[in-house]
């Protein structure tokens, strides 16, 4: 921890499922910020009790503790939720209007039909902002754990009175984040084959889509929901409003080092997988002040440069990826 720092926090490691730790980190606290998540979404299909245990058990007994009085200062949580909760979000059919296509099937997906449809007329559909208010509609388990840690939050922030604020985060990204977890996200897995000139593939046919939001961001709209003068239960959307296609991504990586890679288009597709993401960021712009102050391709250099300061690693990435061939969860 900075030398800074130590005057001002106290820094307790351990285990979100671990009660002896919970206990010691709630002493004398008033604003619980909890982000500790497992957050692979691929991997939320075949390693479920672990992320059963961390992103909904750990949270459990974080008020098991508050019900019986542990942590009784305690004013205020924030919880890091996600986009993953709205499945495949919000779409707009000409003739029905706004619509939430369910999860798309496999069937579909081997025929190269990536698109979602209107789940009214089966007719063609545009992807569009996705607000608060769209249902859930979680594809992954990950998404799942995400839908009911967050109804757990407001359901014992209205029992006890805590005001409860769930920040749907959507693809953050950054300097910092690990070069080596495959399901820190495509960024991280990107650069390292882009760096070496290795084969980038593509998922699908490249052009599924996602809010990349910049760490700063992230920490702008976190701090804000600690300070804010609000009572109750809140749930906000923290994006950048944008929406970049995955091809893009990796054509502006390939060409970040130097275009040395071939990106090949797969039309493979991972089971619990989005088609496209995209936030409607008005409610926390109204309530929290946010605004994104980061372009994506402005976040994505300063991503790259500070990767490029680090050598190529090994991210773990042709495992994982044979770990969900091997379960009948990457297809094509």
């Amino acid at each position: 921890m900075s030398p800074d720092l130590q005057p001002h926090v106290r820094l307790v490691r351990g285990d979100i499922a671990d009660i002896a730790v919970l206990t010691t980190a709630l002493k004398d606290v008033q604003c619980i910020v909890h982000l500790a998540a497992e957050t692979g979404t691929g991997q939320s299909m075949y390693e479920i009790a672990r992320y059963e245990r961390t992103n909904l058990t750990g949270t459990a007994l974080i008020y098991d503790l508050l019900v019986r009085g542990v942590g009784r200062h305690v004013e205020r949580i924030v919880v890091a939720s996600s986009r993953a909760i709205y499945g495949e979000g919000a779409y707009l059919c000409p003739e029905h209007g706004l619509v939430y296509p369910p999860s798309r099937s496999a069937k579909e997906k081997e025929m190269g039909l990536f698109d979602p449809v209107c789940p009214v007329c089966f007719g063609p559909c545009d992807s569009t902002a996705t607000p608060e208010t769209a249902p859930f509609q979680p594809s992954s388990f990950y998404g799942l754990t995400k839908q009911v840690q967050e109804q757990m939050v407001f359901m014992f922030g209205q029992v006890l009175g805590i005001t409860s604020i769930a920040l749907r985060y959507q693809n953050v990204f950054g300097p910092g984040q690990s070069l080596q977890n495959p399901y820190t996200g495509i960024l991280a897995i990107f650069s390292n084959l882009a760096r070496e000139g290795k084969t980038i593939q593509v998922f699908e046919d490249g052009m599924e889509s996602r809010d990349f939001v910049y760490i700063e961001d992230v920490v702008h709209a976190t701090a804000a929901s600690i300070t804010a003068h609000l009572s109750g239960c809140h749930a906000f959307n923290v994006g950048s409003g944008q929406r970049t296609s995955v091809l893009e991504v990796a054509r502006m990586m390939n060409t970040f080092y130097g275009g040395r890679s071939e990106i090949q288009i797969t039309g493979a597709f991972r089971e619990g997988d989005i088609r496209h993401g995209l936030a409607d960021i008005e409610r926390v712009h109204s309530a929290l002040k946010y605004k994104p102050g980061w372009e994506f391709s402005r976040g994505l250099m300063a991503f790259l440069e500070w990767a490029n300061e680090f050598a190529p690693t090994r991210s773990g990435y042709e495992q994982s990826l044979t770990e969900m061939k091997e379960r009948g969860l990457l297809r094509g």
